[in-house]
């Protein structure tokens, strides 16, 4: 399997690399919501018409990675689901959108993965988890108000991807997620507790709230049974990025 890409995601996705041959995972792409450019983007479109023209020419698999965040689902009534129409809400999902439907339009073999937020050892600075954790260490915390998330172990991910290459599935996209939004407030509330860290807040009304649905990736991915994912998921992933946090922290 060719794994396209360096950075948090690819580099965990590496434990695959052994496995499910005649497979690209595209890696690579812009995956930072909040900052991203016209030329972010453009790059990210060649890219994949890059691995496009080689998966077609090798007859190889393309995994893509999408997202299911508010830019995609945020105007959705209920449940984000992969076979209902979206209206993107962001420029960012509108980008990854748009690169969905280049996928499908291609005739390429491919799989692509709308993925919930991901939280694990080695995440960028500017991510959620870090921010917060940074911000609440220097007394201030900024709250998008009415803002959730849907934290997804980086490890649940890895495996996830593994038994969803394993059923060769093809021209797809699968929801990659808890299914379980959780307040940004309480995700703040949670670390307080485990650090005793007890920062101002400062709350801005630019908060968006949605859900996304896991039917399809339950039904691909029984395993998911036994990953825990359920109201409380959230705050094994949240101690377990906090004590990766400390040891890397500790000399």
């Amino acid at each position: 399997m060719d794994i396209v890409g360096n950075g948090f995601l690819a580099r965990h996705l590496r434990a695959l690399a052994g496995h499910h041959s005649g497979t690209m995972l595209l890696a690579a792409g812009v995956s930072w919501a909040s900052h991203t450019s016209p030329a972010d983007f453009a790059r990210e479109a060649a890219l994949v018409e890059e691995k496009i023209a080689a998966c077609l020419a090798s007859g190889d698999r393309l995994v893509f990675f999408s997202t299911a965040s508010t830019g995609m689902y945020g105007t959705v009534d209920g449940p984000g689901r992969e076979d209902h129409p979206v209206v993107p809400c962001t420029p960012y999902g509108a980008h990854k959108l748009a690169l969905e439907e280049r996928l499908h339009a291609s005739g390429v073999d491919y799989l692509a993965l709308r993925l919930g937020h991901l939280v694990g050892p080695g995440q960028p600075p500017h991510q959620l988890l870090p921010t917060l954790l940074r911000q609440m260490g220097a007394g201030t915390v900024y709250v998008h108000r009415g803002a959730t998330r849907d934290l997804i172990d980086i490890g649940d991910v890895v495996t996830i991807v593994d038994r969803l290459l394993a059923a060769d599935l093809s021209r797809e996209k699968v929801n990659v997620a808890s299914g379980h939004a959780v307040p940004v407030e309480r995700i703040i509330d949670h670390i307080e507790e485990r650090t005793g860290l007890v920062p101002r807040r400062v709350h801005r009304d630019v908060g968006g709230h949605h859900t996304i649905s896991t039917d399809k990736l339950r039904a691909l991915v029984p395993e998911t049974e036994a990953m825990g994912f359920g109201p409380g998921y959230h705050r094994r992933v949240l101690d377990a990025f906090l004590t990766a946090a400390v040891s890397t922290a500790t000399p």
